[in-house]
């Protein structure tokens, strides 16, 4: 048997008996030379982390193009470290699973510290300032989801808590745009030292939303005296702070009880997943699939590692926005919204299982064959086409990659607008007559509505996935009742015309009648949802 602490530098043959491929360089080694001088940080460290961007830094590492490893920042959930990294000597299992039921195992030990950074922490909060005092940080990678970087509610308006930070200043930040402008401060006051901020968070122009965010905190802390003008400046100066933009592409689902199974199997001992009070579900291994893509706009002030090496593709703004739009707008993200919205009605709880329903499969074909493909622009780098052939034909159906319709619309109020707002802007743009020819994208969002009331496709309550605006949604969507359809305008007429949800007022472009007919459908009854399906494509 075999655990992530073994010594796999002198007992290598242990690893090597249970399928399990050890890193090349010494990990002690490793963090003396992060200690020396720090290179990398990610904020977040979540199980798409572990399982992407750490094997980066891995193969970087075997290589010998880096020698420095990754600090890593959990942002939300201080379990994650304490639980998670530091009783494992901060590695992970990292299980690739393919198609075919083959598992690839490599042992990943290219973090060197694994640190909790919020203001309630004095520890992490001391610690993160000196690293960022540092003239050797090169860049700062982050998975903190979407959520992690909003400032404003519903409504558009800042929200107490960026007010909050916007008032009292950097070191009571409680946002996470506060606590990083905080640390983007203290670098500023050593120098004004440069480095690159990279968003690989799964949303579109990424970069842009992040740099708005961190500026958005920086001018309140200067109109309050809390930072110099010169900060401002310094964050607005690409050729000292830069925030590239960037695509990520890895379905990386929670750890499954059946792959840890399969581990004590093969021998591996660390298989106990952690459901933490804050709802992170974690491991000591994460299970992810083979086809992964992450596409960087190389802008770095201050150097970068050779991330080329590993896979990534370094290019321009211009074809990082292409290569996003094309699979959050288009060819995955919306596909992988609406298989959430649906599945979690229909009792689904495997996303392969849906894929068994030819009605789900008939609905995401129409959404990214008939709608999204013909307004994508093609990035030149990846063919839409071939990526929509292939995440519907050998990535969803792939039973052995644990993952759920429940985990795929979790924030999905925070996603809307971009999965499906950027497609219709793309129809109003070539004339807004051609937006009435949408048929999934308009029925996706009644499915969405119709989820928001809590009640699956029997008449049965069920759990909603945590979203940031939960509440207030399901209390809207709580006066509708099955079979009832009097009130429907009355209820549905305040979020379809939100912007802030979907990118538009539904109404005001001809789509919002569309969506009230649908949900209409939706709510006739018990079944009317599987009917409705059914209906759509027949």
């Amino acid at each position: 048997m075999v655990k992530l602490t073994d010594d796999y530098q002198h007992d290598a043959q242990v690893f090597q008996d249970a399928g399990i491929n050890v890193p090349k360089y010494d990990q002690a080694a490793m963090k003396a030379a992060t200690d020396a001088q720090p290179v990398w940080v990610h904020m977040g460290g979540g199980n798409l982390f572990r399982c992407f961007h750490a094997r980066i830094a891995q193969e970087l590492l075997n290589s010998g193009d880096l020698t420095s490893g990754i600090i890593v920042a959990e942002t939300y959930d201080d379990d994650v470290p304490a639980k998670i990294y530091q009783p494992y000597n901060n590695r992970a299992l990292q299980v690739v699973l393919a198609p075919d039921g083959g598992m690839d195992q490599i042992l990943i030990a290219s973090i060197a510290h694994a640190i909790y950074y919020q203001r309630d922490s004095a520890f992490g909060w001391t610690l993160m300032k000196k690293i960022f005092e540092q003239p050797s940080l090169q860049l700062v990678t982050m998975t903190i989801t979407e959520k992690g970087y909003t400032l404003k509610d519903l409504s558009g308006e800042l929200t107490a808590a960026a007010q909050a930070d916007i008032a009292n200043g950097p070191e009571t930040a409680q946002t996470n745009m506060g606590a990083i402008a905080r640390l983007l401060l203290a670098r500023y006051q050593s120098g004004a030292l440069p480095i690159a901020m990279v968003s690989t968070d799964n949303f579109s122009e990424n970069g842009q939303h992040f740099a708005d965010g961190i500026l958005t905190i920086a001018r309140g802390w200067v109109a309050n005296g809390h930072a110099p003008q010169g900060f401002v400046d310094y964050l607005s100066d690409p050729a000292q702070v830069s925030f590239p933009w960037s695509m990520i592409d890895r379905i990386t689902p929670n750890p499954a009880e059946t792959v840890a199974a399969r581990l004590e199997k093969e021998g591996f001992t660390d298989t106990d997943i952690i459901h933490t009070p804050k709802h992170t579900n974690i491991a000591p291994f994460g299970n992810t699939e083979e086809t992964h893509y992450l596409v960087i706009e190389d802008s770095f002030p201050n150097g970068r590692p050779p991330l080329e090496k590993a896979g990534v593709i370094m290019t321009d703004r211009n074809t990082v926005n292409d290569a996003d739009q094309m699979k959050v707008t288009a060819c995955l993200n919306p596909l992988h919204t609406a298989l959430g919205i649906f599945g979690s009605m229909l009792g689904y709880t495997s996303v392969a299982d849906e894929m068994d329903n030819p009605d789900l499969v008939a609905l995401i074909k129409r959404l990214g064959y008939q709608e999204d493909l013909p307004v994508v622009k093609d990035p030149k780098i990846i063919n839409p086409r071939d990526f929509l052939d292939t995440f519907i034909n050998k990535r969803l159906p792939n039973r052995y990659i644990p993952d759920t319709p429940q985990r795929l619309v979790t924030d999905a109020s925070q996603m809307l607008s971009i999965r499906y707002g950027v497609t219709i802007q793309h129809y109003l743009d070539r004339g807004p007559a051609l937006v009435s020819q949408l048929v999934a994208i308009p029925f996706i969002l009644a499915g969405w509505c119709r989820y928001l009331m809590g009640v699956d496709d029997h008449g049965e309550a069920f759990t909603l996935s945590p979203d940031p605006l939960q509440a207030d949604l399901h209390k809207q969507m709580a006066a509708v009742k099955l079979g009832e359809t009097s009130n429907v305008h009355t209820v549905l007429q305040p979020i379809l015309s939100n912007p802030q949800l979907f990118g538009h007022d539904l109404y005001a472009i001809g789509l919002g009648d569309t969506v009230e007919k649908d949900f209409q459908q939706l709510i006739a009854g018990p079944g009317a949802v599987t009917q409705a399906l059914h209906a759509l494509n027949h």
